[in-house]
């Protein structure tokens, strides 16, 4: 069973309010025979979007190949919301590779809101961009983490752009009886996933690269030079390789499949909400907050409530609605029977750490997934690195390598029933508010 075609019908974007409010592209051709370039990159979505117009801007002539539609993966179905710093706070990060790269961690995190920010501006992308990410949490004891946390933020890394938020004020911005305070970053923002990844594709395509959508990667020949990929009707020869699948990309690479897991997450959306959008949110800000399966939400520009929530690890898709309203309904009670007029799942990709995994896997081959729901801004960006890498700088490539990204235990076949146990520890763990 492939996960790209376990949940979806081939060739279209899931029913999402994302894809109903879509400025939709024409669809681009499937690619057929055979044709050489100078890169060939495997995913339409925001790394190898991000990645081929890079490219093709410095000159390199690329061909992008999608087995289904440009962000039709996890780039056009998740939360919108552009966080800053990197999936892991800097406190831990400053455990596990030390001080100096933690800050260059930071600053590379920087970068990537800056980058998603100026490529807006610059190619006139209609995404809804705005400001503002707040994180929510439960008890007295994660407050007073989250405002030191805050504190550190601003005296260590000189990053004045996020507040703390005591009770009141929470709930004057998010009216919810289970949040007690938590903190309000400006310098984050948030936007309409699938709108960006269309507007990068249109950014590539004027650049000058071959994107053919339709075009399912069934081998790449690693050993050869220059490196031969197959698709179902033809085959491209390139002189390097960029994997940007994430979760979607199977068994392409034994190395990225060791580890990057695919796991699926769930959003809906509910009817506009009018005058009672205020009972959600008292301002244009998304949210996340901190429980171990996340539950993130904003209001959509005609006041649905966008609302993500729970997790899963098959192939196969649960009852979404369902996944979606038990912990909706735990946070806004008054809304536990309201209809969905949308809902849709889609599958993103973890590290054992919850830090991308960028490497070079085989001569002339490199990769970037497992951004671990942190992805508006790291694969962005991660698709800007490898491009600059293939042009000769590897700055923030030789950062993000020295991670070290472990292979789940259990291999293919252990790490889900493995992960399924750890999820329902947490999830106790959060019940009990430990």
């Amino acid at each position: 069973m492939n996960l790209l075609f376990s949940n979806d019908r081939r060739g279209q974007y899931p029913q999402s309010w994302y894809a109903a409010t879509a400025h939709n592209c024409d669809p681009f051709p499937a690619f057929e025979g055979e044709t050489r370039a100078d890169v060939c990159i495997v995913g339409g979505g925001f790394t190898g979007l991000s990645a081929a117009m890079h490219l093709a801007k410095a000159g390199r002539d690329v061909v992008l190949l999608e087995a289904h539609r440009v962000g039709f993966g996890a780039s056009g179905r998740n939360g919108g919301q552009l966080g800053s710093g990197q999936r892991v706070d800097q406190l831990t990060l400053e455990k596990l590779v030390g001080p100096e790269d933690a800050r260059k961690l930071w600053s590379l995190a920087e970068d990537a809101k800056a980058l998603v920010k100026a490529l807006v501006a610059k190619h006139e992308i209609d995404c809804d961009l705005k400001p503002g990410v707040a994180h929510a949490v439960f008890t007295q004891r994660e407050v007073e983490h989250e405002h030191a946390y805050v504190a550190h933020l601003r005296d260590h890394y000189g990053y004045g752009q996020i507040e703390a938020l005591d009770h009141d004020a929470m709930r004057s911005l998010c009216p919810s009886p289970k949040y007690v305070g938590g903190s309000l970053d400006m310098g984050a923002a948030h936007l309409h996933p699938l709108n960006f990844a269309l507007g990068l594709a249109r950014a590539a395509v004027a650049a000058g690269v071959r994107i053919h959508e339709g075009t399912h990667v069934q081998e790449i020949k690693e050993g050869s030079r220059p490196v031969e990929i197959r698709t179902e009707a033809g085959k491209v020869q390139a002189e390097h390789v960029i994997l940007a699948a994430n979760g979607y990309l199977g068994g392409l690479n034994r190395k990225v499949a060791a580890r990057v897991m695919p796991i699926n997450n769930f959003i809906a959306a509910t009817p506009p909400l009018g005058d009672d959008a205020a009972k959600v949110l008292s301002r244009d800000v998304a949210v996340a907050d901190s429980k171990f399966v996340i539950n993130y939400f904003r209001l959509s520009p005609d006041k649905r409530l966008l609302f993500g929530g729970g997790e899963s690890y098959g192939y196969r898709f649960p009852d979404i609605e369902r996944a979606v309203r038990k912990p909706m309904a735990e946070i806004f009670p008054h809304l536990a029977d309201i209809p969905f007029d949308y809902s849709w799942g889609g599958t993103l990709a973890i590290t054992m750490r919850r830090l991308p995994y960028v490497a070079r896997v085989a001569p002339n081959v490199l990769s970037a997934s497992g951004y671990s729901g942190h992805g508006v801004g790291s694969a962005t960006q991660a698709g800007q690195i490898l491009a600059r890498v293939i042009e000769g700088e590897s700055d923030g490539f030789d950062v993000l390598s020295r991670i070290s990204t472990r292979p789940f235990p259990g291999g293919a076949a252990l790490r889900a029933p493995l992960l399924t146990l750890a999820m329902m520890w947490y999830a106790t763990r959060d019940r009990l508010g430990i």
